[in-house]
């Protein structure tokens, strides 16, 4: 889904009448469009294709994967072996898991395609049952490739570290605490996640600066 800029900026503001910490961070940050990543097989695949490495690396392997296999299917990803993947700039581990995705796609074990008619915990649990698609990977492809407005990665590190300066707490939370720092944010987590992101982005880039306090 897509949250239109009003509605996006009206549930900045509810947020941040909510949370005093999350005010800080919305005064802070610029608005922001609420983007959408491509869903379904290849939105999941790229995301494993991208781990681990640079932006400008996966970019170049997501160029080779586009000209070796022509189009990226989940058909196509399997009429090569492993080595030709391997050709192409993926890992062996990357290209394993990319092809045991593109074969439960294919036997319709799980329809990536139309995931979005899962509910989050749903689609969650069928994600994860990927071999090679973790908890983070999962949640950050509803939030990134479904625009699921209440879903919240909480392992990202960037995440963590930007509630410890929201918090102004010493020491940054663990996923643990992460998740349970962001129920109050519900049903807007995922919001409440882009805009930590933008905000945490901001600091690192010299754009925003925190106060002394935080």
């Amino acid at each position: 889904m897509s949250l239109s800029p009003a509605d996006l900026a009206a549930a900045r503001q509810s947020l941040a009448e909510r949370d005093p910490a999350l005010a800080r961070a919305h005064a802070q940050t610029l608005p922001f469009e609420w983007r959408v990543r491509q869903a379904g097989f290849v939105g999941l695949f790229r995301m494993i294709v991208e781990q681990q490495v640079s932006v400008a690396s996966a970019a170049s392997v997501w160029a080779r994967l586009n000209a070796g296999l022509g189009e990226i299917t989940p058909q196509a990803l399997l009429a090569h072996d492993l080595d030709s993947l391997r050709g192409m700039g993926l890992s062996r581990q990357k290209a394993t898991y990319g092809q045991g995705m593109a074969l439960v796609q294919v036997e319709g074990r799980i329809d990536l395609d139309h995931l979005s008619t899962l509910d989050d915990t749903a689609a969650i649990e069928a994600l994860v049952s990927l071999k090679g698609v973790g908890l983070w990977t999962a949640e950050a492809y509803l939030l990134l490739c479904e625009g699921r407005t209440d879903v919240f990665p909480g392992g990202d590190v960037a995440l963590q570290e930007a509630i410890k300066w929201a918090d102004r707490a010493e020491v940054r939370p663990d996923t643990k605490q992460a998740y349970a720092r962001a129920e109050v944010w519900r049903p807007y987590r995922g919001v409440a996640c882009h805009l930590l992101w933008a905000w945490y982005t901001g600091v690192k880039k010299g754009e925003i600066v925190l106060d002394e306090a935080a």
